[in-house]
């Protein structure tokens, strides 16, 4: 039986020896060794004990669209300062009607004091007392009539007309949801130059910056306001609490005017990161595994979107990824015996 052979060559002494030794193959020829796929890319070749024992996963890759999405940032509002808006509202209210119901009775009185002073039963000094405390309680209702008015210009001014009418209605139910805690107040400012469509009613938000978690939120109105740091348009919302308090942060994913994107979704764990450049593998043979660079891609709420550069029906490795980018390095290393 024949083994393969190398040869050696050593000095002893200033001769030269050569001498042909049998080698057995080591556990390096053994091991992957890249291959080249049709298309040319660099690919990995795994048996079947190797792909079970490594434990790699792949999926088949369906057709999906997407909705383009921008960035927005926020925080949740205590509304505490529209609690003593509508506290100062009901007092004005409760004040009006006094001054109404004062007034009323002034001009009752100066009728009948007008009538006896006609009918020469009251003198005109009298009169003059009734025409002055008429004018007295016409002055209090004209102030409580005003100070209703300065109080919704306030607060739409600072809230916005949706708001503003919230905690001045009379039924004070629209608050109900924000002072049991279960639903919050968020203002989100959008960034320099970006618009909120008409179409767009809902946004998703989270105070991690986490896409997957994030959760809805309903808008409510445009804020009349804007954040002077940031230059952008605000908008009020409200979402369930949850883990938001007053005074929290939160990212807020906002849908575009651009229709959908046609591609793919891929689960986070399938891309990996090279040198800075972004990859997936995929299943190319029965034990062959392709690299393939991703150029752009967009997170969503189960992993990424890529409309480019990888197609339904391919066969995406999903777990493993990691061993597979590891073992093309490896099989790029050079024999330290083929030298």
């Amino acid at each position: 039986m024949f083994f393969p052979a190398k040869i050696k060559v050593y000095i002893i002494t200033g001769f030269f020896i050569i001498g042909v030794f049998p080698v057995l193959a080591d556990d390096d020829d053994n091991r992957t060794q890249p291959a080249q796929t049709t298309a040319g890319q660099p690919a990995v070749v795994l048996s079947d004990e190797r792909r079970k024992s490594s434990g790699l996963e792949s999926m088949t890759l369906t057709a999906s669209n997407y909705q383009p999405e921008f960035t927005a940032y926020g925080k949740a509002i205590a509304i505490q300062p529209l609690l003593a808006l509508r506290s100062q509202y009901l007092v004005a209210l409760a004040e009006h009607k006094s001054a109404t119901a004062r007034f009323k009775l002034a001009e009752q009185g100066i009728k009948r004091q007008q009538d006896l002073y006609n009918n020469d039963i009251a003198s005109k000094r009298s009169l003059q007392n009734q025409q002055s405390q008429w004018q007295t309680d016409k002055a209090l209702l004209d102030a409580s009539q005003y100070r209703i008015k300065a109080i919704y210009d306030e607060a739409l001014v600072n809230w916005g007309k949706e708001l503003a009418d919230w905690i001045l209605s009379p039924d004070s139910g629209r608050l109900t949801p924000f002072l049991s805690g279960r639903q919050i107040l968020l203002l989100i400012t959008l960034p320099a130059n970006s618009h909120l469509t008409d179409d767009v009613k809902e946004i998703h938000i989270e105070p991690s910056g986490i896409r997957g978690k994030a959760g809805k939120a309903t808008l409510i109105s445009a804020a009349p306001q804007i954040d002077s740091t940031v230059q952008g348009e605000s908008y009020f919302f409200q979402a369930d609490s949850g883990h938001i308090r007053p005074g929290m942060r939160v990212a807020a994913w906002i849908r575009q005017q651009d229709g959908d994107r046609a591609g793919v979704t891929i689960p986070k764990s399938a891309l990996i990161w090279h040198l800075d450049q972004a990859f997936v593998y995929i299943k190319t043979g029965k034990d062959r595994f392709s690299r393939r660079p991703v150029t752009h891609f967009s997170t969503t709420a189960d992993g990424y979107f890529i409309s480019g550069g990888i197609e339904p029906g391919e066969e995406l490795v999903t777990t493993g990824a990691q061993m597979l980018l590891s073992e093309e390095m490896r099989g790029q290393i050079p024999d330290e015996d083929d030298d």
